[in-house]
């Protein structure tokens, strides 16, 4: 096999200009009490990757500009629209007021492996990632009109946020047929 690594140049990415005008992944991110800084750039590359509608920062999760966030997230939080409020309860009661699919990503009775779980096209969904340690907050998952969970098979009982994120936005992107 003869392949050869494409240079940057050749990779046809948008400009920043490029991507706030794209039509976008009805998809948005909600963080709720993220405390590590590199796991919310992380995410941020992540939605830049898959054209997320909107990423939301709630409680006591950072804002850019901060230097650790910048150092994962490589300049998309310039591109990936954002916003901070400071309530995620009261946020995800608006969203689902909206008409957005609230999904809490947890482990919980009667949670859908994502693997399972078939978003429906003409809706947008919304999806909550909690704290690394406590999750997302029992009230968002009592609102969510589905908690999606990873399958997993291994000995641990939880992914890094930023490998989940990745996980989910990347599953629910595919199954929406938009790449």
């Amino acid at each position: 096999m003869n392949n050869r690594k494409l240079k940057n140049s050749e990779l046809n990415r948008k400009t920043v200009a490029d991507f706030k005008e794209a039509e976008k992944t009805p998809l948005i991110i909600v963080l709720d009490n993220i405390r590590s800084l590199n796991n919310v750039g992380s995410v941020f590359r992540t939605a830049d990757a898959f054209l997320v509608e909107k990423v939301y920062l709630c409680g006591i999760t950072a804002t850019p500009p901060h230097r650790d966030i910048q150092k994962t997230a490589l300049g998309a939080t310039d591109a990936v629209a954002w916003e901070y409020v400071e309530d995620s309860i009261a946020l995800s009661q608006k969203l689902k007021e909206q008409g957005v699919k609230l999904c809490a990503i947890e482990q919980a009775e009667d949670a859908v492996m994502l693997d399972k779980f078939t978003p429906l096209k003409g809706e947008k969904y919304a999806v909550v990632f909690g704290n690394e340690v406590k999750g997302v907050q029992q009230e968002i998952v009592s609102l969510s009109d589905t908690v999606l969970e990873i399958p997993q098979v291994g000995t641990k009982h939880s992914l890094n946020i930023s490998v989940s994120a990745g996980v989910v936005i990347w599953d629910i992107f595919s199954k929406l047929g938009v790449f």
